[in-house]
């Protein structure tokens, strides 16, 4: 099973960027979806943003317009892009692939703080 990797996570003032990315053992392609999900303390894990082999995309109705989703075929990478961040994105990030509703790879996650 490809495993996934996650970085790039930090301490960021409120208004600031962050680019996460997660690095995959193995062709990214054979998931049918790879997403950011995010889990904040005392709450449950939710979808941030999504990707399809296909390309197609979605996003939380909080964090349209200032996150995007994107991937490298060739380092077999997926990135999110976060921008104008605010203090309720503080959470830790994970990425997801998933083969098929009941085959999918969990990273271990990386630590974003939004802070001033």
């Amino acid at each position: 099973q490809v495993k996934l990797v996650e970085s790039g996570g930090g301490l960021v003032q409120p208004g600031g960027s962050l680019r996460l990315s997660c690095a995959a053992s193995g062709s990214i392609l054979g998931f049918a979806t790879m997403g950011w999900y995010r889990q904040a303390p005392g709450k449950q894990r939710d979808l941030v943003a999504r990707l399809t082999s296909g390309g197609n995309t979605n996003y939380a109705d909080s964090v349209k317009g200032r996150f995007t989703i994107s991937r490298d075929i060739a380092t077999n990478t997926v990135y999110l892009q976060m921008n104008s961040l605010k203090s309720e994105d503080t959470a830790v990030y994970f990425c997801k692939g998933d083969y098929s509703p009941w085959s999918f790879s969990w990273g271990q996650g990386t630590q974003v703080t939004v802070s001033s």
